[in-house]
């Protein structure tokens, strides 16, 4: 059983909300932030990524730009662009894209939890992020954005979630980036949130989708407060989203390689791919992947014996690091190593030529999405995905909530 808490949103004026909601941190860079927030003073790039309002010349880990931060949150509150409630309630949080639907109820989830491993993982950190977010954590004195949770389908809460969707207003409902629809409803009845709290105590398991670098940095910060003795009822607690699995989708994650390609390189991976030259540029299937090598695209399909039977080991993006990046690249660390980079699904196929083109890279790889039965099996197993095997769309906007540590 698992532990949700509503809490006292600290949130957006109802007029303001799609002038204040932005794009997660970690999806964009500052140069795009600062772009995005340009003519917005209201934008919440302002505290999310706060670099943009100092000097370039300034490191964005720089402790100006947390305290930046703190002081733009503390502006936004005295506007009265940002208000905290005064009682504590759930929210529901609908995202559209495409006409596909996915709904999730946003509360505070539990430290204790996550360190009993009911919450589970299945990525690796790295440890300057997590620094980052815990700097900025500590200076604002709140979890400044919301962990993206999921869990195995429970059909009563699915109903109740319906049920009050159905009979109630929304209090946000805007359309914004990739034009995806945002909708938010209030919970504040008691009786439904003892509900809410009762029925997630049948819950088994939460699974982090997204967001590990935010949950291990409110899990830490949490953990300094308790060996501080500034320990309270909302330090135990981290803001989160959660999600029934069913209604979420994970795009592709594909790889970019800025390598020296041997000469023997087709014939290498055709030790462990059938390859074949193609017009498509995106998989159909699990197996296979796309690549672009500046002249055309090929589908490399893995052969069947090569394929392990662990949970990791069989996914995709596993096989292409295993039999491509390391025995041909001897690309070992993906976190660290510089000739590899990532690019979201979101920003397509055509980024992908456009970067090979460029010369910025030699090789593309366009990859066949990771499913999310794959995602709780591994999870369940206590294994770790390679890095940035996942990519969900849509992204859940900063901004629209936020949980006050109140130490401060």
């Amino acid at each position: 059983m698992v532990q949700v808490s509503p809490f006292k949103a600290i949130r957006p004026d109802r007029k303001l909300a799609h002038k204040v909601a932005a794009l997660p941190y970690d999806v964009v860079n500052s140069q795009e932030a600062q772009e995005l927030a340009q003519g917005n003073p209201y934008s919440y790039f302002h505290i999310d990524k706060a670099e943009i309002d100092v000097s370039e010349s300034i490191s964005v880990y720089d402790p100006e730009v947390y305290q930046t931060a703190a002081k733009n949150l503390t502006d936004f509150l005295a506007k009265g662009w940002l208000v905290k409630e005064a009682a504590a309630a759930f929210y529901l949080y609908e995202l559209v894209m495409d006409g596909r639907s996915q709904t999730g109820i946003v509360t505070c989830t539990s430290i204790q939890d996550y360190l009993d491993e009911k919450i589970k993982k299945h990525e690796f950190t790295r440890h300057e992020k997590e620094i980052d977010r815990m700097n900025h954590i500590r200076t604002c004195d709140a979890n400044t954005s919301p962990i993206f949770l999921s869990y195995r389908p429970q059909n009563d809460i699915q109903v109740l979630v319906a049920e009050w969707k159905s009979t109630h207003r929304p209090i946000y409902d805007f359309t914004s980036f990739h034009e995806v629809t945002h909708r938010v409803w209030m919970i504040d009845d008691p009786l439904t949130i003892q509900t809410i709290s009762d029925l997630f105590m049948k819950v088994d398991t939460l699974y982090i989708a997204d967001g590990h670098h935010r949950t291990e940095s409110a899990v830490k910060v949490g953990l300094e407060k308790r060996k501080n003795g500034e320990q309270n009822s909302e330090t135990e607690k981290f803001l989160s989203i959660i999600f029934p699995e069913d209604q979420l989708a994970i795009w592709e994650y594909n790889r970019v390689l800025n390598v020296d390609v041997p000469e023997d390189f087709f014939p290498r991976m055709a030790e462990n791919y059938t390859i074949t030259k193609t017009q498509h540029k995106k998989p159909t299937q699990a197996g296979d992947c796309q690549l672009y090598d500046g002249q055309a695209w090929y589908t490399l399909s893995i052969k069947p014996e090569k394929i392990p039977q662990d949970p990791v080991g069989k996914l995709d993006v596993a096989l292409l690091q295993k039999y491509i990046l390391e025995d041909i690249f001897d690309i070992k660390d993906m976190r660290t190593d510089q000739r590899i980079d990532f690019v979201g699904g979101i920003r397509g196929t055509a980024e992908l030529k456009e970067l090979v083109d460029s010369g910025a890279y030699q090789l593309a790889f366009s990859m066949y999405p990771t499913q999310m039965k794959d995602l709780l099996t591994v999870a369940d197993a206590k294994q770790i995905m390679p890095p940035k095997s996942t990519w969900f769309e849509p992204k859940l906007l900063s901004g629209l909530f936020l949980h006050d540590l109140e130490t401060k």
